[in-house]
């Protein structure tokens, strides 16, 4: 069994103090069950690898565990929820760490369009506004920019049909706590404004400046725009290169908590200076 120590140290490795928080989330046999293999470690840092470089599966290092075994142990994380537990209760340390209250009052909606490839053949969508056939990520995050929720679609989805789905996707998650939620314009109309008042919410529509000249920072709107930027430097996320609509909203739940282990351990490591 190959293991971490064997080999020089990538950029996108799972440092120690990361290792120890998700290692529980990850182990969904036996560290000594006789089926496995590899390094369960190993197979983490080559799912990191992959979401970071944007490489195809099949171009896995040879210093790390083959890219069969780390798609399909990907896969199984991905079937069992695993990395949305991780980033709910990563949410929760970073929002205590920045004292914040555990579960947030407020959400910000918003969409972007990734480009299509050929491996997503039929599913993609054409976006009229953008002008680009790919897929549409819907994505929830809270005042902090950490993900709440997210929903992937075809790109021709419009954002006010997902508005619903993603509110009560965002309320299970926090236990009901969200009163308000923020969106831009493209979220506007009495049918996004109904959809968000049935799971509890009263949605805000954050609109541009009559006046607007260049880039304007909008309130509210600027924190999830944050994210997708986070989020825009993996790679692999930059098109819609997956097969499956799921490995598509895992990835992205992966990136985002690779970002926040590293948010929760300078948060930790700060409060023990």
């Amino acid at each position: 069994m190959s293991t971490y120590s064997e080999r020089d140290a990538y950029p996108s490795d799972v440092s120690d103090e990361e290792w120890s928080f998700v290692a529980p989330y990850l182990t969904l046999m036996r560290p000594d069950a006789p089926q496995r293999d590899h390094d369960l470690r190993e197979v983490f840092n080559g799912l990191r690898w992959i979401v970071r470089t944007g490489s195809g599966w099949r171009y896995m290092p040879h210093d790390l565990p083959p890219w069969y075994t780390v798609y399909q142990q990907t896969q199984r994380w991905i079937r069992a929820g695993v990395f949305e537990e991780i980033v709910h209760d990563l949410r929760v340390l970073i929002r205590l760490g920045e004292g914040k209250t555990e579960q947030p009052t407020a959400a910000i909606f918003d969409a972007r369009t990734l480009p299509g490839s050929i491996e997503n053949g039929e599913r993609g969508g054409y976006d009229g506004h953008k002008k680009r056939k790919g897929t549409k990520l819907h994505l929830a995050v809270d005042t902090l920019g950490e993900v709440l929720a997210l929903a992937v679609t075809p790109a021709n989805v419009d954002e006010r049909e997902q508005v619903r789905a993603l509110a009560e996707a965002v309320q299970e998650a926090t236990g009901d706590s969200v009163e308000v939620v923020f969106a831009d314009q493209g979220y506007t109309g009495p049918g996004a404004e109904d959809a968000a008042a049935s799971a509890g919410m009263r949605l805000e529509v954050v609109r541009l400046p009559a006046a607007k000249r260049g880039f304007v920072l909008l309130p509210r709107r600027w924190v999830v725009e944050r994210s997708f930027a986070w989020v825009s430097r993996f790679r692999r996320l930059a098109k819609d290169y997956e097969r499956l609509p799921e490995t598509v909203a895992g990835l992205h739940l992966v990136a985002f908590s690779i970002l926040m282990l590293a948010r929760m351990v300078k948060l930790l490591l700060a409060g023990s200076a």
